[in-house]
C-alpha cells in the first residue's frame, strides 16, 4: 500500500436512522466522499456498522480503499476487552467480510493492543490472510514503538491509525520510528473529537481562521495535512462526519495553506485528553 488518499472518512457514528435528511443519509455521504476523492473508508467491528458500509459501496467498491479493524469486544456490562489471538484474527475477519459484503478488505487494523498475546502471534495470523487474499495490508492501532517494531519484524506494517490533533499529540512519540519503518500515519479525530470546530474557541486557532475566512475546524485539518511535509511522512486525516456538508468543509480543509508563522501561533493550542482511546478510533 504505497499510495495513500489525501484524506479519509471515519464511519464511526455512521448509523442507518437519520430521520428522512438528506444531508445525513449515509449512501449519500460515502458517495460525496468518493465524488471529491476521498477514498479511504474507514470502520470497524465494534462500531456496528460495517454492514451499512458495505451498503453504501455497492456498486462503487473498486473506487475505495476500504478498512476495518478488529480486536476491541464489547461485554454485556458496556465495557470492552481486547481478542487478538490467532483464531479470534481469522474469525473476526470472516465475519467483518461477510458483514461488509466484500472478499478483501484493504487495510486491516488491530484496533487496539493486547496485553495478553504477544503482537507477532497476532501479525502472524494477519500475514495469513494477506496471503489468502481476504485482506491486502496490515494495519494497527493504540499501540507502542515496541509493538510497532516487533509486529514490523514479522510482516510489513502498512499503516498506524492513531489520534494526530493540536491538541493531542502522542503520537508524535511514534513518528520517528514510523519515518524509519517507511510506515503511513491515519490521523484520526483531527478535530480534536470535535472540540477544534467550536467557532466560540478563543485563541490563535480562530485567530488564523478568521484570517482566512474558514471556519476552525478546517484550520484544525489543515494542521493535521501539513504534518506530512513537516515530518516527511505519508499521513492521512480521518475526520469522521455523517454530513455532506461537513464532508465538504473537511474536504476543502486539505487545500489551506498555512504560513510558517501561522503554524507556529498553532503550537500554542492546547485541549484536555482525549476519550479512551479504544472507544475514539
Amino acid at each position: 500500500m504505497s499510495e495513500l488518499p489525501f484524506q479519509g472518512l471515519g464511519c464511526m457514528r455512521m448509523r442507518p436512522d437519520t430521520d428522512g435528511d438528506p444531508d445525513r443519509d449515509s449512501t449519500r455521504v460515502v458517495h460525496a466522499a468518493i465524488d471529491a476523492g476521498v477514498t479511504m473508508v474507514d470502520t470497524a467491528d465494534m462500531y456496528g456498522n460495517e454492514a451499512l458500509v458495505g451498503r453504501t459501496l455497492r456498486g462503487r467498491r473498486d473506487e475505495v480503499l476500504l478498512c476495518s479493524k478488529f480486536g476491541v469486544v464489547w461485554g454485556e456490562d458496556g465495557d470492552w476487552s481486547v481478542r487478538a489471538d490467532a483464531t479470534y484474527v481469522r474469525d473476526a475477519c470472516e465475519a467483518s467480510l461477510r458483514r461488509l459484503d466484500v472478499d478483501t478488505i484493504d487495510l486491516y487494523y488491530l484496533h487496539h493492543r493486547s496485553d495478553e498475546v504477544p503482537i507477532e502471534e497476532t501479525v502472524g495470523a494477519m500475514a495469513e490472510l494477506v496471503t489468502a487474499g481476504k485482506i491486502r495490508a496490515v494495519g494497527l492501532s493504540n499501540v507502542t514503538e515496541e509493538d510497532v517494531r516487533r509486529a514490523h519484524a514479522v510482516h510489513p506494517v502498512a499503516a498506524v491509525q492513531e489520534m494526530w490533533a493540536l491538541s493531542h499529540r502522542e503520537v508524535e512519540q511514534l513518528v520517528p520510528a514510523l519515518v524509519e519503518l517507511g510506515i503511513a500515519v491515519v490521523a484520526h479525530s483531527p478535530t480534536g473529537h470535535g472540540a477544534l470546530r467550536d467557532p466560540e474557541l478563543p485563541g490563535p486557532l480562530r485567530d488564523v481562521a478568521g484570517a482566512h475566512g474558514v471556519s476552525p475546524g478546517q484550520v484544525a485539518l489543515a494542521w493535521v495535512h501539513h504534518r506530512a511535509a513537516e515530518w516527511n511522512l505519508r499521513v492521512a486525516p480521518l475526520p469522521g462526519t455523517t454530513s455532506v456538508a461537513h464532508l465538504k468543509d473537511n474536504v476543502a480543509a486539505a487545500a489551506l495553506a498555512l504560513t510558517a508563522g501561522e503554524l507556529a501561533q498553532l503550537e500554542q493550542v492546547r485541549q484536555p485528553p482525549a476519550p479512551p482511546r479504544a472507544s475514539a478510533g
